[in-house]
């Protein structure tokens, strides 16, 4: 009998021991599984080993970015992990971390869940890695013909780093911007503009400053376009061509489909510009309203449709419609006589270098604008006052056109992202050019804002510092 006992603990010991071997071996192989995955598919950007490791059936659930699926995932990989390539976030595992749980079915081994914590950073050729933000993350692996596949994913617990900050004058010095501006709304109120660095080496920046926006010309546009719209004077679906027709698409019929909704949501077809494309011409890439491809060609083009509609330029529209009722006194869409060139911020490139300075003569819809950060400030704020004023107006400047994705969409004129907390949405949109970074965002729940401007291209180390001290800034920041 007692023989009977030890054999039966024996084996039961056994059989521990070899579970226990088993799980360590899985999760080594799982370990290794995760290490590849992200050194070779998010560090260094092999899409075919990612599509290939990942299952068809991925859901990914993100606590700042929502729910994708497969496509969306892989489609927010190249663009936001690997669109340059000399600046770009990596992931790095905490040591020590990551645990393993098996998943078995009738005692067959079919699965495994992954727990740990990583860091992500910014790297940057010739510098140190940047650490940015540190998670949480659980994975669902699935062994399908004998291969692993990531099969779900949950990244939350996002935490920016604790680090004693530079100060601000620090911060533009050791990333070569040379000016910052910014302009803050508190319940639909200026609270606050400050200009800081240089306009130009030597030369100090100020609230009188005239910043280059760059794209952050559309906002201004669109909601020019939206109060023709409200005083009945102009549709929103009525074809741009009975005013204008531009002769490199004519003989597309297509072009009979345009209207300003599908400029005001990047729903033309066009190209961002003609010139990116192989022939250099004005085309269709699909037909109007049914993508959404950003265009700074469909602003032009309804520039040229409104002018001609109205017999009058779109600066002398701007200035009715908005210039003047906020008090804009500082906009202009090109180098006219009341532009100064002695309030000019130059623009730099990474290093600091100054980017000769190009002027232009004529209006560009999409581009170009000139401004100070008090004027498009003020801008921000007349927009969110039409929630009392006009609220038809308002109703149409918030509006959700297209979904793009998870609690992401594009409005007449303005991103629009969802989900934040607060029970916040906000509408946001951004200008780059050479030596020009620039951001303009309202959450229209509580009537808060703020407007960035930036003379310089490294400009995401000191959009970050910035955004940490904003309203749901850190939220944004995680959405970048």
């Amino acid at each position: 009998m007692k023989s009977i006992f030890f054999r039966t603990i024996y084996l039961v010991s056994l059989a521990a021991m070899t579970q226990q071997v088993h799980a360590l071996s899985l999760a080594e192989e799982l370990a290794q599984q995760d290490a590849e995955l992200f050194k070779r598919g998010f560090n260094e950007c092999d899409t075919a080993y990612l599509q290939q490791h990942v299952s068809d059936d991925l859901v990914f659930y993100h606590d700042q970015s929502g729910i994708q699926n497969k496509e969306q995932f892989m489609s927010n990989v190249v663009k936001n992990i690997c669109s340059n390539l000399t600046e770009k976030p990596i992931r790095k595992l905490v040591d020590g971390s990551i645990e393993t749980f098996p998943l078995h079915k009738n005692g067959n081994l079919y699965g495994a869940i992954q727990h740990g914590t990583h860091e992500f950073y910014i790297r940057k050729t010739g510098e140190p890695d940047r650490l940015t933000s540190t998670a949480e993350f659980t994975h669902v692996w699935l062994k399908v013909d004998n291969n692993w596949l990531l099969e779900n994913v949950l990244s939350y617990a996002h935490k920016s780093p604790v680090n004693n900050a530079p100060t601000t004058a620090e911060l533009l010095i050791k990333n070569h911007v040379p000016a910052l501006g910014i302009g803050l709304i508190h319940n639909g109120k200026v609270t606050s503009t400050k200009v800081y660095g240089e306009r130009k080496k030597g030369q100090a920046a100020t609230k009188e400053t005239i910043f280059k926006v760059a794209s952050l010309t559309k906002p201004i546009v669109s909601f020019v376009t939206l109060k023709l719209v409200d005083e009945g004077r102009f549709d929103l679906d009525e074809p741009l061509y009975h005013y204008w027709v531009d002769p490199e698409i004519e003989a597309d019929d297509r072009h009979k489909l345009l209207t300003a909704r599908h400029v005001l949501t990047h729903q033309t077809g066009f190209d961002n510009w003609r010139w990116m494309n192989p022939t250099e011409k004005l085309r269709f890439n699909f037909s109007p309203g049914t993508k959404h491809q950003y265009s700074g060609e469909g602003f032009e083009y309804l520039r040229r449709a409104l002018e001609n509609k109205f017999d009058t330029s779109i600066e002398a529209l701007a200035e009715e419609y908005l210039f003047e009722p906020a008090q804009m006194r500082n906009t202009n869409f090109w180098w006219n006589d009341k532009v100064d060139v002695q309030r000019y911020a130059y623009n730099h490139d990474e290093k600091g270098n100054l980017i000769p300075l190009k002027k232009y003569y004529s209006a560009n819809a999409a581009a170009n604008l000139l401004t100070t950060v008090g004027d498009y400030t003020k801008f921000l704020a007349y927009m969110m006052q039409q929630s009392d004023e006009n609220p038809s107006l308002y109703k149409n400047i918030i509006s959700n056109q297209i979904r793009i994705g998870e609690s992401h969409y594009f409005g007449l004129g303005w991103e629009i992202f969802t989900d934040f907390s607060n029970d916040e949405y906000a509408l946001l949109h951004t200008g780059r050019d050479p030596g020009v970074n620039t951001l303009a965002i309202f959450f229209p729940n509580s009537k808060n804002g703020y407007v960035i401007f930036m003379n310089g291209d490294n400009a995401l180390p000191v959009l970050e510092h910035v955004l940490k001290d904003s309203y749901l800034g850190d939220q944004l920041w995680q959405r970048r």
